[in-house]
């Protein structure tokens, strides 16, 4: 760990915020003096008071340890194109139409693989009125059910979230050709053009 680069960092984001070394402390029941030497370089943060820190400063544990923020290179912005996260721990989903770096319940999770569906997995679909009804067969409980039914297309998300012991029945505006997307939470992530 470089003290000088952290300490810098440190010193960047509390000045950005606009507060004192004192402000920062007393948010943290540490000493002024103790944040001065973070940001002297004569010392780092305890690994105990590194959570936090990035939680008053407003970036990740992974950020103050490099000593620097973590810039995304954004390219494109087509919602066709998102990466999705699911944490195993408690079911978050996070949605990003760029790269991201993305935590939740303590550990950092990886964008999931998009697999296309096979007959055993495809949803049903009929068109009711201007509407795609999407019904499914699928288990649906505790253990083993769709968290959510998604339409993409190239601007647009809809999200619908799924609860276990609940039938799959969905409608969704029918508006161009999209992508329909749906998370099983035993097999994955799936997709079915429409």
């Amino acid at each position: 760990m470089d003290c000088n680069k952290i300490g810098a960092m440190i010193r960047q984001l509390r000045n950005e915020l606009n507060i004192t070394q004192k402000q920062l402390a007393d948010q943290m029941n540490i000493s002024d003096k103790t944040v001065s030497k973070w940001e002297r370089g004569l010392g780092c943060p305890d690994i105990s008071l590194l959570s936090e820190l990035a939680a008053n400063l407003g970036v990740t544990i992974e950020d103050i340890l490099m000593g620097e923020k973590s810039q995304n290179d954004f390219v494109g912005g087509n919602m066709k194109d998102s990466s999705y996260y699911i944490c195993p721990s408690c079911g978050n989903v996070t949605v990003c139409t760029g790269n991201a770096t993305v935590s939740c319940c303590g550990k950092k999770l990886f964008p999931l693989e998009i697999n296309k569906a096979n007959e055993q997995h495809k949803l049903t679909i009929e068109q009711i009125e201007d509407d795609w009804y999407i019904t499914s067969e699928h288990p649906m409980e505790k253990e083993h059910y769709i968290s959510f039914v998604a339409f993409v297309t190239g601007d647009k998300l809809h999200f619908i979230k799924q609860y276990p012991e609940w039938n799959l029945q969905v409608r969704i505006q029918k508006r161009g050709h999209g992508k329909l997307l749906w998370y099983c939470t035993q097999h994955g992530l799936f997709y079915q053009l429409l």
